[in-house]
């Protein structure tokens, strides 16, 4: 009798337990909902030769570099020592930054390795366009133009970047079949053709941006993990899943490949709040209803529209590369999918195998995550519109 009662407060126990673990989730993502703002984006660089001169056009968090935030690994520079530098940083004037950069750059050039068949290049900073300050609590991109002198005849070049730089969108201009890669902190490019010809392949393209495609779902995109996750927390009913996730993939799809090609644009400020509605208005539909109505899977793919012009604009921060388009698109587009059926696995495997069978999971596991979910999608509406 004994083990019957201790198994059976355990089994009551339980739920209150995953309830307890839920709550701090929350109170994690609550947190995590007031920085996503500060996450840290790639630097963008165009790479182009005139006469013996080498050109970098570099588009930048010069605030992130100043603050000396080691951006390796980094998602969130609130995560970081230098935050609190990073915040002043941020709210200073174009023209009080400048000197701040100019500066640090005195140093962090030299950190830069370029070698041009193998004799090292020397960087000056030529120009330094920092944009007036806006939304604080927004990335400020500036731009900041390098150049150096070539030695005569050479025929290749070699990037290093820095270590703690971050990620680095590396792009040839002006040659025919341009190279065009991605490195890390710390990594070193292949021997760059000067005359072009070291474009990658439409295979290599394609591998390039699956992960890309992945790492703005896992972990980057808290948005689109919620989305996805009020489409599970509807039923677990493999039937209503498919349904909601093919509306969803087909929508996204179209209007990334259209926002992609320059077909579709749309503002920011517009469809950021709308991506944050839709999270609402899923979440809180799953309060009323634990089954698949006939029009939910069409405002799904509605919904779908809009996250995919979300997903445009990261694509448009990369910059697809021209010749190997379509490629670059594919691989984006199967990193997305590839996110979103890893968060339904992993929601799946964290709840629906162990407690989706129980009588008690709608009360106490799926509208529970529902209201939180649509708690921080309408805090995201009013940050997004009125903050």
């Amino acid at each position: 009798t004994g083990k019957r009662d201790n198994m059976h407060h355990s089994l009551h126990f339980l739920p209150k337990l995953i309830l307890s673990l839920a709550a701090s989730t929350i109170a994690f993502v609550l947190g995590v909902v007031t920085v996503v703002a500060h996450e840290v984006t790639p630097t963008i660089a165009d790479m182009s030769v005139d006469g013996t001169t080498l050109h970098v056009d570099m588009r930048m968090n010069v605030e992130a570099f100043v603050a000396g935030i080691d951006l390796d690994g980094v998602e969130d520079t609130d995560e970081t020592l230098g935050a609190a530098s990073y915040d002043t940083l941020r709210a200073l004037s174009a023209d009080a930054l400048r000197p701040e950069f100019e500066t640090f750059a005195a140093q962090w050039l030299s950190g830069i390795g370029i070698v041009a068949d193998g004799t090292p290049v020397v960087l000056d900073l030529r120009s330094l366009n920092i944009p007036p300050v806006g939304n604080i609590e927004l990335p400020r991109t500036s731009q900041v133009v390098l150049s150096g002198a070539l030695p005569d005849g050479v025929a290749t070049v070699q990037v290093t970047w820095p270590k703690g730089a971050g990620g680095l969108v590396l792009r040839q201009q002006g040659v025919p079949e341009p190279f065009t890669g991605f490195l890390e902190g710390g990594e070193t490019s292949i021997p760059i053709p000067l005359a072009g010809g070291a474009a990658p392949t439409g295979w290599e393209t394609f591998a390039t941006y699956i992960p890309v495609g992945f790492d703005h779902i896992l972990p980057k995109g808290l948005d689109h993990i919620l989305f996805v996750l009020g489409l599970f927390f509807l039923s677990l009913r493999m039937r209503t899943l498919i349904w909601q996730i093919s509306a969803f993939t087909l929508a996204h799809t179209v209007t990334l490949a259209l926002g992609a090609l320059g077909h579709v644009s749309v503002p920011g400020q517009i469809v950021e709040p709308l991506i944050a509605a839709s999270i609402v208005f899923v979440a809180v539909e799953n309060l009323f209803t634990d089954g698949l109505n006939r029009w939910r899977p069409a405002v799904v793919f509605g919904f779908g529209l809009l996250h995919g012009l979300g997903f445009a604009s990261v694509l448009e921060e990369f910059g697809l590369p021209s010749d190997q388009f379509i490629p670059a698109l594919i691989g984006f587009n199967v990193g997305v999918e590839i996110g979103q059926l890893t968060v339904i696995a992993l929601a799946f495997v964290l709840v629906g195998y162990w407690f989706g069978q129980k009588p008690w999971y709608r009360a106490r596991i799926a509208i529970p995550a529902s209201c939180v979910i649509a708690a921080v999608g309408a805090w995201w509406v009013i940050e997004r519109v009125f903050l």
